[in-house]
């Protein structure tokens, strides 16, 4: 999967919070929010405003949540694990582990999206 594949499949799934997201599916959702924000950050500097980082939080905050939810259900993990990342810096280094750990294969969160039958 590449980023436009991957921007693709999230924002085709805005608010999906069941399935499963590949590893490469959150992380270059996230390369492309970091580069949408450094955008965001040169524009609303040329106008003097926030309106392009507020609009970009606003447009990005449930797709964020919502491919870390399916990466989560990709590793065999609740979603309600992404609170973990509310505790200040331990949480944020758990999540980080967490989501750069491979695909489970088939689980209760649906099979496997490589396509790779369970050992």
């Amino acid at each position: 999967m590449n980023l436009q594949e991957a921007v693709r499949s999230v924002l085709s799934q805005y608010a999906g919070f069941t399935g499963r997201a590949r590893r490469s599916e959150y992380w270059f959702w996230t390369l492309a929010v970091i580069i949408a924000s450094i955008v965001a950050s040169i524009l609303d500097g040329i106008i003097g405003a926030q309106i392009f980082g507020i609009v970009l939080i606003l447009a990005t905050i449930v797709p964020g949540i919502a491919v870390g939810i399916r990466r989560l259900h990709d590793i065999s993990k609740s979603g309600w694990f992404l609170l973990i990342g509310l505790i200040p810096l331990v949480g944020a280094i758990v999540l980080i582990v967490w989501f750069v750990g491979d695909s489970h294969p088939d689980n209760e969160y649906g099979p496997n999206p490589k396509g790779v039958a369970a050992a």
